[in-house]
This record gives C-alpha cells, sequence and structure tokens, in this order.
C-alpha cells in the first residue's frame, strides 16, 4: 500500500535546536508560571504579529475563554456556525447566549449583511471566526461595531501569519484569538494567543490565567489554570525562527492544488483575495455538482490512504449540545457548505508528488 497522507502533519524545528533552545529552562527547572522562555517568546511574537499587547495560554480554547471572561459581558453574542464548537462554547460557557448569523458564499466567514438584522438591546460582541486563514470582512464588521457600541473579538486560529493590505490579523477588532495546536500553520503543541487593543479593558486577562492571584497572598478574580508551559514556549520560539519558510512549502503545495483542480466542473476553490497574504493553512475544496459527493470522495481518498477532514462538520447550532435550543436557526449557506466542503491534506513537508496523487485519485 503506497504511504499515508495524512490530513496535516507539524511542523517541526531542527532536533538540535531545539535542544539547545530548551537547555535555560531544564536548568533552571522553571517550567511554567511565565519563565524567561515564555517572555522571549512573547517578545518574538509582538515583533512578527506587529501588535503591542498579547498573552500566552495553554490552547486556543481557553485563551478565547478568559477573553471572553475579562470583559464581563451579559447578553447576546453574534456568531457563526461555521467554525469549531470550540467558539461557540467559549461564548455558552461564559453565560452569553449565542446567535447565529449565516455565512458568506466566497469564503464562509460570517456575513457582515446579515449582522445588523440580529442586533436587539440584548447584543454586547460579535465574535467570529477567520475560516481557513481568510479574514472576515474586518472593515464592515468594525463599522457596524462602533455604530452599536460593540465588542469585536475574532477567532483567528487559521489565521496565524495572515495579512490584509499589510496589516497581520492580529491588529483587526478588539482582540484576536490564534491556536498554536500542533495542527496549526504555528505551534506550540499545545497553546493559544490572545492579541488586544486596550491594555484596560483586558486588565484582568493576565490574572485570570493563573487562579485569579494579584500576588502571592491575594485572589482577587475567579480564575482559572490557563498558562503555557516552558516546553511549548521554546517549542514556539524555535518554530517562529523557520515559520517563513514553512509557509513558503506550504504555498507551493497550494499552488500544485490549485492548478490541478481549476476549471474543473462541480469542484470550486476559495479564491485569494488580492490584498489578503494567506497562510496555506488549510485547502478547502467545495463538492458542489461533482459526478461523486463530497462524502464519496473523502472515502474513496481514504481507501487509498489518503485522508482528508470534513472541515466544518457538522455546523454548531446542529451540534447534540445545542440542537434543541439554536437547531432552527437560519444559516442555509453554512449549511450548504457543511455538506460541500473536504480540507484536502495540506503541510510544509507535502510534496507536488503528494499533491498530484491526491488530485489524481479525485479526478480518476
Amino acid at each position: 500500500m503506497k504511504k499515508r497522507i495524512n490530513v496535516t502533519q507539524s511542523s517541526m524545528p531542527p532536533y538540535e535546536e531545539f535542544i539547545e533552545e530548551l537547555q535555560p529552562v531544564w536548568t533552571s527547572r522553571w517550567l511554567s508560571n511565565r519563565g524567561e522562555a515564555s517572555i522571549k517568546f512573547e517578545d518574538m511574537l509582538k515583533e512578527y504579529l506587529g501588535t503591542d499587547n498579547l498573552y500566552l495560554f495553554a490552547n486556543g480554547h481557553v485563551a478565547l475563554e478568559v477573553a471572553l471572561n475579562a470583559l464581563y459581558l451579559e447578553g447576546e453574542v453574534i456568531t457563526t456556525p461555521y467554525t469549531h464548537c470550540s467558539t461557540t462554547h467559549s461564548i455558552v460557557r461564559n453565560g452569553l447566549t449565542p446567535v447565529f448569523c449565516d455565512v458568506k458564499e466566497d469564503n464562509y466567514t460570517i456575513n457582515p449583511e446579515l449582522i445588523e438584522n440580529l442586533i436587539t438591546e440584548k447584543t454586547v460582541a460579535i465574535v467570529a471566526t477567520h475560516v481557513y486563514g481568510f479574514l472576515c470582512d474586518v472593515e464592515a464588521i468594525e463599522k457596524i461595531a462602533k455604530k452599536h457600541n460593540l465588542v469585536v473579538i475574532y477567532d483567528a486560529a487559521h489565521a496565524f501569519g495572515v495579512k490584509k493590505d499589510g496589516v497581520s490579523a492580529a491588529n483587526f477588532g478588539d482582540a484576536a484569538m490564534f491556536s498554536t495546536h500542533a495542527t496549526k500553520v504555528f505551534h506550540t503543541i499545545e497553546g493559544g494567543i490572545v492579541t488586544y487593543r486596550d491594555k484596560e479593558r483586558f486588565k484582568a486577562m493576565s490574572k485570570l490565567v493563573n487562579f485569579g492571584f494579584t500576588s502571592q497572598e491575594d485572589i482577587d478574580y475567579v480564575g482559572t489554570n490557563a498558562r503555557m508551559n516552558e516546553f511549548e514556549a521554546v517549542m514556539g520560539i524555535c518554530n517562529l525562527r523557520h515559520f517563513d519558510e514553512e509557509l513558503a512549502k506550504r504555498k507551493k503545495a497550494g499552488e500544485r492544488y490549485f492548478e490541478r483542480l481549476s476549471g474543473i466542473k462541480g469542484i470550486k476553490t476559495i479564491e485569494i483575495p488580492s490584498d489578503l497574504e494567506w497562510n496555506y493553512a488549510y485547502f478547502p475544496v467545495i463538492f458542489d455538482g461533482y459526478k461523486e459527493n463530497r462524502d464519496e470522495v473523502k472515502a474513496k481518498l481514504e481507501s487509498e490512504n489518503i485522508f482528508a477532514r470534513k472541515y466544518f462538520y457538522p455546523i454548531v447550532n446542529k451540534a447534540a449540545c445545542y440542537e434543541k435550543e439554536y437547531g432552527a436557526a437560519e444559516v442555509p449557506v453554512a449549511a450548504h457548505a457543511a455538506e460541500c466542503v473536504l480540507t484536502l491534506p495540506m503541510y510544509a513537508d507535502m510534496t507536488v508528488e503528494d499533491v498530484d496523487r491526491i488530485c489524481d485519485s479525485i479526478l480518476r
């Protein structure tokens, strides 16, 4: 049988480089709670992402949950059903009510033209997801938010390294959360990052991550344990040094996909906007009217030891934990996408031959 091709594969720095960077941590035995590696990593990220304010977390979900928690909001949050369940969980676990807004047909991000009709006197925020590294219509969303005095937080789990007109995704909205899980385009094994604009508004965040301690003896917040550890920070330091190289390799694979799958009846890909520096985090393909449906293509690939992913499926409001209350939300575009989209394997070490093997299988 031919070699297995997974939907993703973690980028790894040279082993020797990781061990060298880890040595001071090993010697100091300061393994968590903002040691030297975490502080160094934060400084590197601030420079790379072009932001003054950020904080490191144990994972992306808790990062988003704590960012919302720091604002102490009450009421409704307009959000997308076409996202990982983590986005909605972070809203609900903060005692907020999600209001699902449908998505755009071109890139499956939240549709700003539909947002205002969902705003009520209870609306306090918009939590939108940058899907597959394609950014939301950030200008339109900001305009709506200012008009109605709403907080905007982006689930930017897919958008590390993405820029629009030269501006990092870290600088849109009041805050943005990046997942640095092992499956992401940039990873720290597990981890998350929150970038934010207003230090005063998010001042509680740095305390909430450490059980609410403000000193060794004072506990002023009802917090959680959400700290990134030093081993993860070291992985981040090393991977950040090589990120641009890894991105260039992913781009080669992505360009081959576009070349092979363009112009095929029933197969669509998402067009990269001219103002966007995309990160090739995923390679979504829409099977709509093709000779085989999405599920049949997925099964065929698996029979040939190639593993793609239905991502996102199901849409969140149709998940068992939400369907009873939110299943009737009118989100036809998101529902259709969930039935048609397949994310094909994408990682830095993919070869052109790997891509051709996948495309040959689909087109055969």
